[in-house]
């Protein structure tokens, strides 16, 4: 799924929303984490795969935080 990130707004209960301003950052736990927001200023965050993440880095869609 190049290009976008997608997540659960839970304030708007829409599924699928574009996610903006991406920060990727790692937990303790070494798994992958994505946190922006909706663009309406509705903080958005959702779990992402190893490979998902690092490929959201490199397609300039998200920021690396770690």
């Amino acid at each position: 799924m190049a290009g976008k990130l997608t997540a659960y707004c839970m304030k708007t209960k829409e599924k699928n929303v574009e996610m903006q301003e991406a920060v990727i950052t790692k937990t303790s736990r070494g798994g992958y984490m994505a946190q922006g927001n909706d663009g309406k200023g509705n903080k958005m965050t959702t779990m992402l795969g190893e490979a998902r993440a690092l490929e959201a880095v490199k397609d300039g869609v998200a920021k690396k935080g770690w």
